[in-house]
């Protein structure tokens, strides 16, 4: 009898040991065979808990750089804008076509409608 306990003392600070851990004793214990499939379960999803949120770490980073990408076009579509609406005036155009040497000139008399 006092055999046996010395052996179940010595197992019990074998257990807790570093070699007993990275040797493989661990997974004999009684504990980690009843729940094998709980632990199981539980690191799949943690795999999936790192996995989704690398995911979404990416599609937030693909986000930021789709609106600063839109934020640049609509400026760029602003500018564009604002020039062409300067480019139209009509002292815009008269200076381009006396630059050129166009020979045309702004009407004196308003247009007028012609009726059938």
């Amino acid at each position: 009898m006092a055999m046996e306990t010395k052996q179940k003392e010595k197992k019990k600070e074998n257990r807790f040991s570093f070699l007993y851990i990275l040797g493989g004793g661990i997974l004999k214990e009684d504990f980690i065979v009843r729940h094998t499939k709980m632990i199981v379960l539980v690191v799949v999803l943690i795999f999936i808990f790192i996995g989704n949120r690398y995911v979404c770490m990416q599609r937030l980073r693909e986000i930021d750089r789709l609106q600063q990408q839109l934020r640049d076009v609509r400026f760029e579509a602003l500018s564009i804008s604002s020039e062409l609406t300067g480019n139209s005036r009509q002292s815009q155009i008269e200076l381009l076509i006396e630059e050129q040497g166009i020979e045309l000139e702004a009407a004196k008399n308003p247009p007028y409608e012609l009726y059938k």
